[in-house]
């Protein structure tokens, strides 16, 4: 059976459990330890349970024993340590009906989940986990696969380097960083193992999410059941920095202010709703642009980033403003990646991807050219009928020249006004009004060529996304002011 078929399968039974009250996160959560269950049977000397998670007798359970059963096994594992501890604590039976748990049961286990390679079985997971994210209004969290794979191309991490992500989600960035690794020729025993074990660390603030990362985490073959992966149930925004790191790639939430603000005064961090924060350059409850200042002091002087941006942090005034100017002058910012727009499964996002280098801090600014790639002007696409795929941006990876990124072509030119690719000092970003990265040249052609519109669905979906979008911009300010 096909990965997507068997996903449609599985997934297609969470219709069934809705009508029971159970959402989809619910639905994923008990995939995640019914899947784990079924492969420790299938792998039995590897895994080495407790005698009451036995599956083959949980499967031919039914009724109010079945029930008994699975909440022994939870709880059993919930107390067993290691990884099974972070992936089982605090673990509920959510399935009620023994009929339905029954089925699900029944289902995982008409298939077998390890007589195939890691990477096959991760990528069904993968596969529930978007579905998950198209459904349960979760989708501006879940970055497109295709740009996590042009991040990852870029940035091009090394098998010593450690990648570390202070908003991990389910984890998508770490594993598109160990698909390339694991691409890497002539890897040594070593360096397999520090990739297992040493390379990947992240934070999530969602304990069920968190959950989901590590089991995604697991089936890709990071950690084992005594060493697990380095991930933290915690706010990482109040979390010390124990170590710096060679590599952040991180896509933080969109549209929320921080329930409590970060501050560089001490004074103010003593009221309520308010927590120091030294390192930081100016205070903000704007949380993508207090992500924004974590991630710089994360990385080594040597480390580099790529992270996703909404376009607020790109023009926003005030702390904007200060910290745009700060950012220029601390770190090599020499790349601007403009995203389209129809691409997150959460409408009314409009998103960037930055990188940059940390560089050691002298008189002089950090950034001296700023190269901007527009891949949103007349571009449409939307997460199902045309979404994003990695060959789209197979130019912006061949302009960004990741073997050297010194040496770049513009393909903008006088004669040429419709490249995408084009450069910027750092003298043209100070004169801009509020030290402004919104940048964007492109004429849209969808305002002048009145004989040539898109499609009346293209149009419609396109006003919907100006609209959201600004009324998450309006969100933000508000939150701010307040």
């Amino acid at each position: 059976m096909t990965t997507n078929s068997l996903v449609q399968k599985i997934w297609s039974f969470c219709d069934t459990l809705r009508d029971d009250g159970l959402g989809y996160n619910d639905y994923l959560e008990q995939l995640t330890y019914l899947l784990f269950l079924k492969m420790a049977d299938e792998n039995s000397s590897k895994y080495n349970l407790p005698s009451v998670c036995d599956w083959k007798s949980l499967l031919n359970n039914k009724g109010g024993t079945l029930q008994d059963q699975y909440e022994r096994i939870l709880r059993t594992l919930a107390e067993s340590g290691g990884m099974l501890k972070k992936i089982f604590s605090g673990a509920q039976n959510k399935i009620h009906d023994s009929a339905k748990l029954k089925k699900l049961i029944s289902l995982i286990d008409e298939e077998n989940w390890t007589s195939t390679q890691t990477d096959i079985k991760g990528e069904i997971y993968e596969s529930l986990l978007q579905k998950n994210a198209e459904n349960s209004g979760a989708g501006q969290y879940f970055t497109p696969r295709a740009v996590i794979k042009t991040m990852v191309e870029c940035i091009q991490p090394t098998p010593e380097e450690t990648i570390s992500d202070p908003s991990c989600g389910t984890g998508g960035f770490f594993l598109g960083a160990l698909e390339y690794l694991n691409s890497l020729p002539r890897l040594t025993a070593k360096q397999k193992r520090i990739i297992r074990f040493d390379t990947f660390q992240g934070w999530e603030i969602e304990t069920s999410t968190a959950r989901l990362c590590l089991m995604n985490l697991y089936l890709h073959g990071i950690g084992d059941l005594k060493k697990t992966p380095d991930i933290h149930v915690t706010d990482s925004l109040k979390a010390s920095i124990d170590r710096k790191v060679n590599i952040v790639l991180a896509n933080p939430p969109f549209g929320k202010s921080s329930s409590d603000v970060p501050t560089t005064d001490e004074k103010q961090a003593d009221k309520e709703g308010y927590f120091l924060r030294k390192d930081f350059w100016v205070t903000t409850s704007n949380k993508q642009l207090a992500f924004l200042q974590h991630i710089v002091n994360m990385l080594r002087e040597d480390g580099r980033a790529a992270i996703v941006l909404p376009d607020n942090v790109l023009f926003e005034g005030g702390a904007g403003e200060v910290i745009r100017r700060e950012l220029l002058k601390r770190v090599n910012l020499h790349t601007i990646l403009r995203l389209p727009t129809g691409i997150f499964y959460a409408q009314g996002v409009k998103s960037n991807v930055l990188f940059f280098e940390n560089r050691k801090q002298t008189k002089n600014p950090n950034t001296k050219v700023v190269w901007v790639y527009d891949y949103r002007t007349n571009i449409r696409h939307t997460p199902k009928k045309s979404p994003l795929r990695f060959e789209h941006l197979n130019d912006f990876v061949k302009c960004y020249n990741p073997s050297n990124i010194n040496k770049r072509k513009e393909t903008w030119s006088t004669k040429n006004p419709e490249g995408r690719w084009k450069k910027y000092s750092y003298e043209d970003i100070l004169s801009r009004d509020k030290t402004s990265l919104d940048i964007f040249w492109l004429k849209d052609d969808s305002l002048i060529d009145l004989d040539n519109l898109p499609e009346p669905d293209a149009l419609i979906l396109e006003i919907i996304d100006n609209i959201e979008s600004a009324l998450v911009n309006f969100k933000t300010i508000r939150d701010s002011i307040n």
